[in-house]
């Protein structure tokens, strides 16, 4: 596949994406910009030729750390609240879905986590339905202490990471 994942601009044409949810097309044609000139989040689209094959964004967040499992927060200073980053949303055009875009996305996401120079300790997401959570699942993330919510701890990402190829 032919691909490329770059940032958001304005030269790239959203208007035809649709990934069969509404208010993820709603949010990436009408809203994504807006969020990214107030700083709330950073949108990624990867690109098939001049078509938006896919996007997600990032955004940075904060979990409590009552909400993590005890095996990981024993080992972690005792502050009530861990730096975190969110994928806040994370979508594939009906036209690539089945090809294994989402996995790219998400593992772009993570090498661009890892690379950023502001710490954090996990990632984190919020599915939209159980769907959206069993793909998470599959890729290494675990169910959080909220509904909905799951996360993947940094180290456990680039662990994953160090197993797939690089890609461009």
């Amino acid at each position: 596949m032919n691909l490329s994942v770059v940032a958001l601009d304005e030269r790239i044409d959203r208007r035809g994406f649709a990934c069969g949810e509404e208010a993820l097309d709603r949010y990436f044609r009408e809203c994504v910009s807006q969020d990214m000139a107030r700083r709330i989040a950073s949108c990624f689209v990867a690109l098939r030729e001049a078509a938006v094959a896919g996007f997600y964004t990032l955004s940075s967040a904060g979990v409590l750390a009552t909400e993590l499992p005890e095996a990981i927060t024993r080992r972690l200073p005792r502050y009530p609240t861990l730096p975190a980053i969110r994928i806040g949303r994370l979508a594939v055009d009906t036209k690539f879905q089945g090809q294994g875009l989402g996995g790219i996305l998400l593992a772009d996401a993570m090498r661009r986590v890892l690379r950023a120079e502001v710490a954090g300790f996990t990632l984190i997401v919020d599915s939209k339905n159980e769907r959206a959570a069993a793909f998470y699942e599959h890729h290494g993330f675990l169910r959080l202490g909220r509904p909905g919510t799951l996360f993947m701890p940094l180290a456990s990402a680039a662990k994953a990471l160090a197993s797939l190829p690089e890609f461009p």
